[in-house]
């Protein structure tokens, strides 16, 4: 049954008038009295007789007024976007793509934040091998965290934070002993950081352009291994401005301002659609959003 007759039968049997119930529906009275005879026949019950000047309800009408009532009022809970959310009460688990980067730096506040709210919310971290994949349409993700590449079409984005990349090294590294310029920098040893193993990227295109290149002498997966290396060597490993000082410090490391000309490090956040209207993702991002936004430099 078209679930508009039972909005209909609803207020007929609340203004006992075809009238009246067209000025609340916003329609005809000839709108409302086909709709009545689409009840009658469904029913096989005339629902509403002439008594005067009004409609009196049959005793079928009568039982029936409390059920369609209730009928509506589910309905208009079902349909109202976000109604009844509150976060004390979710119990869910989201899941966040990032890098392990950015992981290190979001995770506790982020943890933090969702528990004073939401005690029953766990977050799962996944890896960068979802990563440019159909993860977040496929429902494997709830959240795409970083820098932001190739995307399914209908993906949403949100931007959060633009950081120029820097240098890492340990202290006493010799290239501290004077200015860093784009020659000297190139002259170093470096470290590569790539799941795939990609040894070349915009650093070496910048220094393409000024007749430089430089020798990356070890890749590794991660940013944690490449600043573990960077701490024991004279390798040089790459980070972003203002990104886990007290990490920093505490592996005995130095940032400075890498002498190239190179577009800083757009992080956001993508998910897909079909999360728009659910409340309590919206609240998951907000929450994650802010973890970002909080941290120093942003």
């Amino acid at each position: 049954m078209d679930l508009n007759l039972l909005r209909v039968l609803d207020v007929l049997l609340q203004e006992h008038s075809v009238t009246r119930a067209a000025e609340r529906l916003g329609t005809s009275p000839a709108a409302v009295s086909r709709s009545l005879a689409r009840l009658r026949r469904a029913v096989g019950d005339p629902l509403l007789v002439r008594a005067g000047q009004g409609l009196v309800p049959t005793p079928r009408a009568v039982e029936l007024r409390g059920e369609v009532a209730e009928l509506i009022r589910s309905c208009a809970r079902v349909l109202r976007p976000g109604a009844g959310f509150e976060a004390v009460h979710l119990h869910r688990t989201f899941t966040v793509q990032a890098a392990e980067l950015l992981l290190a730096a979001v995770a506790g506040d982020l943890t933090e934040r969702l528990h004073r709210e939401a005690p029953g919310v766990d977050t799962v971290f996944l890896p960068e091998s979802y990563e440019d994949g159909p993860a977040l349409r496929q429902g494997l993700v709830d959240v795409e965290l970083g820098v932001l590449g190739r995307l399914d079409p209908e993906i949403r984005t949100r931007a959060l934070a633009t950081r120029p990349p820097v240098a890492l090294v340990r202290h006493g590294h010799p290239i501290l002993t004077g200015p860093v310029d784009a020659g000297r920098f190139a002259a170093a040893a470096h470290i590569g950081v790539s799941r795939q193993g990609r040894r070349h990227g915009p650093i070496d295109r910048a220094l393409a352009e000024l007749g430089l290149r430089r020798r990356v002498s070890v890749v590794v997966p991660s940013h944690t291994a490449a600043m573990l290396l960077a701490r024991d060597t004279d390798l040089i490993a790459l980070g972003l401005a203002d990104w886990l000082p007290a990490t920093v410090q505490a592996l005995g490391l130095r940032a400075f301002p890498i002498p190239l000309r190179l577009p800083p490090m757009e992080l956001g956040m993508a998910w897909h659609p079909r999360n728009d209207g659910d409340p309590a993702h919206h609240w998951f991002r907000e929450h994650l959003a802010a973890a970002v936004l909080g941290l120093p430099g942003s």
